[in-house]
């Protein structure tokens, strides 16, 4: 089993909550995670898996934290 820790941040927190623990039964990915919450990939700006870039093919591991951010605009 693999047990994740998702947080989404702005926008991507409607509807789908603020932080998220998901159970895997075998290898996932953050694509795959996205692809589950319903977040079209080209609203993902910013990964981070464990605090760090990340990249939506890397294999999470048990307990792996990731951090969801979409497009920011402002000036």
């Amino acid at each position: 089993m693999v047990n994740v820790t998702v947080r989404l941040f702005a926008t991507l927190r409607e509807n789908r909550g603020k932080e998220l623990f998901l159970q895997f039964e075998g290898k996932v990915t953050p694509k795959e995670i996205i692809e589950k919450l319903n977040i079209p990939e080209e609203e993902v700006a910013i990964l981070l898996i464990n605090g760090r870039d990340g990249s939506l093919d890397t294999y999470l591991e048990d307990n792996d934290v990731i951090s969801i951010f979409p497009p920011v605009g402002g000036g």
